[in-house]
């Protein structure tokens, strides 16, 4: 099963400064430990939402919207692309994570549609 696991942005990640290097290393380790159970497929940190653009959609019509966007706690700060073998062991995972912000955070995990989800058509 895969699943995306989301960083959820905070009032610091938006602010734009870098992460602290303790913390990146902290971060770095866990990667590796990701990489070396065959887990981790791909992942990355994202730039704040002001460097981010929007296209909304309506039929025909599309809009640009610049960002930055409001309600943080619904941006994406950063995410993985994870192969476990079901949500139990992609928790575990996330509980063993380093903190990825200097305060308090959440981590999201999401399952992707596989084309067993589609049935046989």
């Amino acid at each position: 099963m895969r699943v995306m696991v989301l960083v959820k942005a905070t009032p610091d990640s938006e602010a734009g400064g870098m992460p602290d290097p303790a913390m990146m290393a902290a971060m770095g380790r866990f990667n590796e430990e990701l990489a070396k159970a065959g887990i981790l497929l791909t992942g990355d940190g994202l730039k704040p939402s002001s460097a981010g653009k929007r296209v909304a959609f309506d039929g025909a019509d599309r809009t640009v919207i610049d960002g930055p966007f409001a309600a943080t706690s619904e941006l994406v700060a950063g995410f993985w692309l994870w192969q476990v073998k079901d949500m139990e062991e992609a928790i575990a995972w996330v509980r063993r994570c380093p903190n990825p912000m200097p305060g308090p955070s959440e981590v999201e995990i999401r399952p992707l549609y596989e084309p067993a989800d589609f049935g046989e058509d």
